[in-house]
């Protein structure tokens, strides 16, 4: 693993465009970076009132391994607040794991 950065993609899946759109950030700042799917997360954000789809939308084959959290936060927000959380609580695990690492090599 290059780094303990994340990504967070937050799209519509209810916009076409936003679902090949996507593809193109997960080239440029997932694969690219080599980072691992806990360091990745897709929130599909739905508009209020819209009675949302919260099934798996249609995505490119790489981006089915990511994580994918409904966002609508009229409705759920503490969902949503709480998805987030233990994304973040990946990354701070993925950051300590790596630091740990380091200075064990440091060490040794």
């Amino acid at each position: 693993m290059k780094d303990s950065s994340g990504v967070v993609i937050v799209f519509n899946p209810d916009t076409p465009s936003h679902l090949r759109e996507i593809e193109s950030w997960h080239t440029t700042f997932i694969s690219s970076q080599g980072l691992q799917v806990s360091q990745c997360l897709l929130i599909a954000h739905h508009k209020p009132g819209d009675g949302a789809d919260t099934s798996r939308p249609q995505l490119a084959p790489q981006l089915n391994k990511l994580p994918l959290i409904h966002s609508n936060l009229e409705e759920d927000p503490e969902g949503v607040r709480q998805s987030f959380r233990k994304y973040l609580g990946n990354i701070a695990q993925t950051l300590s794991e790596s630091q740990e690492r380091e200075e064990m090599s440091i060490i040794t």
